[in-house]
């Protein structure tokens, strides 16, 4: 048209505002789905395993923590593992999962799956696919050490050392011997691997055990105990002399390894003293343990007192010089001031106020073993154990020695008499175990003898053999117990001393039953110690305290079972 502008587009016009909104709540319906498709399941899944989540075919998945693990436990155990079989030369021992502490590690594999709110790839994979989590197993480490030593136990042979020792005045030696030991380290490293891989065989070696001593040096300390026994040691004080007779350095002289394989002298000169030192020291100088005396019936606290005695580590070392060296058998000694062992505040307040209880056992008069009861009983006489205290026989007394004044007379040991260093403990094991029983007092440990010995009290008896047989009671009392002794030629007597608890205890016995005869035997063995026959028998004892005249408790029954004693003759010889 005339006057018009040729080739001008027409304006834009803009989209309607309805078709806009449509649009933008699509994609807010979107967005929201896929929120939703991710949100909901993965709150869903929150605080426990997520789904198609496996351990060793086992299914977790959905799972709490708690539920995962009971279900493994459940399932699984130690079943992971095989048996381990452990081989040693032509030794084989099979050992299960269980007795190496092997274990199905719950909390270290559930561990392994994703914890906390799931990522969306964490819920995907929880909706279309599996998780598996590998099982981690654990040892026992204490356990399997325990399983390796008791192996080690079956095969070890250890190295034997060389020693030199007395049998009485005569030394005696032992030469070192090589020996084999299993690698402990190395058995349990293998032990455990093969266990967490499933099981199998494992080989096991020995390594060589070298002795610490030499030949050598065993024949050479074995020469110079004969020449420490020779003759006595002379101890000098001033004027004054008394001697170390050989039969105690002898019990007192032991030797123990040294540098380079050597055997050096190691001597006891606080116990080579014992008997001794009186002849040095006057007895008022001498220190003096707290104790108690009794007078006119009543304890009476007697005060500890500091003293002078001869320094027992100048003489050790001097007396182990002149074993080793030879040289002067004379030794000078000097004084050093020594504390009481028992201070007087240590039994101060202890309300020891009365006798307890006491009990007397008899026996022949005129016997080697007669020396040894009463040598205990001067060992045991005074001493005191405090409240709460369990009191052992053995460990107060130790091993009977010739140095601590015990001699050699007969033991019945499984059913023959023997001879040893000590003979007739359990006459006063026996003695203070009745004194205890009356007393109160809890019975820790006791033994009765294996075959009856008239002069014991029946089913009441107690054995004594160091350091295996042991006789232990317990001061179960709020007061200090007192222990005083008193013996004759064919009597010891145990006097317990505190505060009595109980008017009266009595034992209660049954009747002797199940009798079985003796045997007998004739020998001509030089050794042969003739023994009259004992039959065997079974009796119960019950220990039965009373109060104010009434029955306040009662000890469980204790029963004994005596054996029978073999009737062991000479044979008659003809004329």
């Amino acid at each position: 048209m005339f006057g018009s502008e040729p080739g001008r587009a027409p304006a834009y016009e803009p989209e309607p505002p309805r078709r806009r909104r449509l649009l933008t709540g699509l994609l807010t319906l979107v967005v929201l789905l896929g929120v939703l498709a991710y949100v909901v399941p993965a709150v869903l899944m929150s605080g426990s395993v997520l789904p198609g989540t496996h351990v060793a075919g086992v299914d977790i998945g959905g799972l709490t923590v708690t539920q995962a693990a009971d279900k493994l436990r459940a399932e699984l155990g130690a079943q992971l593992s095989g048996p381990v079989v452990v081989q040693i030369g032509d030794r084989k021992e099979t050992f299960q999962p269980t007795e190496a502490g092997l274990e199905l590690d719950v909390v270290g594999t559930i561990g392994q799956a994703p914890s906390g709110f799931p990522t969306p790839v964490e819920v995907w994979r929880g909706l279309t696919g599996t998780t598996e989590l590998q099982p981690e197993m654990s040892v026992d480490a204490s356990q399997l050490t325990r399983l390796v030593e008791g192996l080690a136990e079956t095969v070890d042979k250890p190295a034997v050392e060389g020693r030199v020792f007395f049998a009485g005045l005569q030394p005696r030696s032992r030469r070192p011997a090589d020996g084999v030991v299993l690698d402990r380290d190395d058995a349990v490293r293998k032990i455990g691997d093969a266990f967490m891989n499933g099981g199998g065989t494992v080989r096991l070696s020995l390594r060589p055990a070298t002795p610490a001593t030499t030949p050598e040096a065993v024949a050479d300390a074995l020469e110079k105990a004969r020449q420490a026994v020779a003759a006595p040691i002379t101890l000098a004080l001033g004027a004054k002399r008394v001697q170390i007779p050989q039969t105690v350095i002898a019990a007192n002289l032991t030797y123990v390894s040294g540098e380079e394989g050597a055997l050096a002298p190691r001597f006891d000169a606080e116990a080579a003293l014992a008997g001794v030192e009186s002849g040095l020291v006057d007895a008022a100088e001498l220190p003096r343990d707290a104790t108690y005396e009794i007078v006119d019936g009543k304890p009476v606290l007697v005060p500890a007192r500091t003293g002078r005695g001869i320094d027992d580590e100048q003489l050790a070392t001097a007396a182990e010089k002149v074993f080793a060296e030879g040289g002067d058998r004379t030794i000078p000694v000097r004084l050093e001031a020594i504390a009481p062992s028992v201070r007087t505040s240590q039994l101060e307040g202890l309300g020891i106020e009365e006798q307890v209880s006491s009990f007397t056992t008899t026996f022949a008069c005129c016997q080697e073993r007669v020396k040894n009861i009463q040598r205990m009983a001067q060992e045991l006489d005074g001493h005191v154990v405090a409240p709460g205290e369990t009191f052992s026989l053995n460990d107060f007394v130790g091993e009977a020695t010739v140095g601590d004044g015990y001699v050699e007379a007969g033991q019945i040991v499984d059913g023959r008499m023997v001879t040893m260093v000590g003979g007739g403990a359990a006459q006063v094991a026996t003695t203070m175990y009745n004194a205890v029983f009356f007393g109160g007092f809890e019975d820790v440990e006791h033994r009765p003898v294996q075959y009856y010995t008239t002069g014991y009290p029946a089913g009441r008896d107690a054995d004594l053999v160091y350091p295996d047989v042991d006789l232990k009671w317990r001061n179960d009392s709020d007061t200090g117990v007192l222990i005083k002794t008193a013996y004759t030629d064919t009597s010891v007597t145990v006097t317990l001393w505190g505060t009595k608890r109980y008017e009266k205890i009595e034992a209660v016995e049954s009747e002797r039953r199940d009798f079985t005869p003796f045997r007998r035997e004739t020998s001509s063995s030089p050794e042969c110690v003739p023994m009259t026959g004992q039959q065997g028998f079974t009796i119960d004892v019950t220990r039965v305290f009373y109060q104010d005249g009434k029955v306040a408790k009662k000890d469980p029954a204790l029963t004994t079972q005596y054996l029978a004693l073999i009737h062991i003759s000479e044979p008659t010889r003809l004329a």
